[in-house]
């Protein structure tokens, strides 16, 4: 007798579009963060991007920039947009400073000890604790999509650590080197419970300035605050 074939689900990880910081701050868990014009494009693209898409589900981190990404592409499938609150941006202690060596917060030494310990790190949430969460939302998204598609709104680096554990790097990381551009989709193929695939994708690529693509370093009206720039 032949066993039937495994449920295929995709759950698309998205990270959000660019937002309005024109004072360059980490700005973190902080409210009223809101995506830039050029954010709400790319917000545009990436629903023009997953249109013809089986997306049966989508939902986003609680900060209004991950809500304004996903309303797009809710509205583009008469969906709502639901809440996850493990889909939040990481924990930092530098939220709402600028982070910098001679115009930030690395000019007060009160601040240093903050860097210990990049591998854990010591500036803000444990890599481990944000992978617990970003897999149960994960999960919980792919039950709720089961056999079509979700799309899931985040922040670059609790997408980044859940695809680093996944595919079994280590956690700790130089932020420079991460492949999780504004916009962009790291999608995970389920077969029932298992992970057999992860993609990345760009939609919104031809939108993002050259220094803001796969690897750049974050900066300008685009940085999230995930962690100090070696490091996070």
């Amino acid at each position: 007798m032949s066993s039937s074939a495994p449920v295929q689900t995709v759950v698309h990880v998205m990270r959000h579009g660019e937002v309005e910081n024109p004072t360059g701050v980490l700005y973190g868990r902080l409210p009223d963060f809101h995506l830039s014009e050029l954010g709400q494009e790319m917000a545009r693209r990436v629903a023009e991007h997953l249109a013809d898409r089986d997306i049966t589900h989508v939902v986003a981190s609680p900060l209004e920039r991950a809500q304004e990404t996903a309303a797009p592409i809710a509205k583009a499938h008469g969906l709502p947009v639901a809440i996850d609150g493990r889909l939040i941006e990481a924990e930092n202690v530098f939220q709402g400073r600028r982070f910098g060596v001679g115009d930030g917060a690395l000019r007060h030494p009160a601040n240093w000890r903050h860097l210990r310990n990049p591998f854990r790190p010591s500036w803000g949430e444990p890599y481990v604790d944000q992978v617990v969460r970003m897999r149960a939302a994960l999960d919980a998204a792919r039950d709720a999509a089961r056999g079509h598609e979700a799309v899931c709104v985040s922040h670059q680096l609790p997408i980044w650590v859940l695809r680093s554990h996944v595919e079994r790097r280590r956690l700790w990381h130089d932020p420079r080197r991460r492949q999780c551009s504004l916009a962009s989709l790291t999608s995970f193929t389920f077969h029932d419970e298992e992970i057999v695939a992860v993609t990345y994708s760009e939609p919104a690529r031809d939108l993002l300035p050259a220094h803001l693509r796969s690897g750049g370093r974050k900066g300008g009206r685009g940085g999230s605050g995930g962690g100090p720039a070696y490091g996070a």
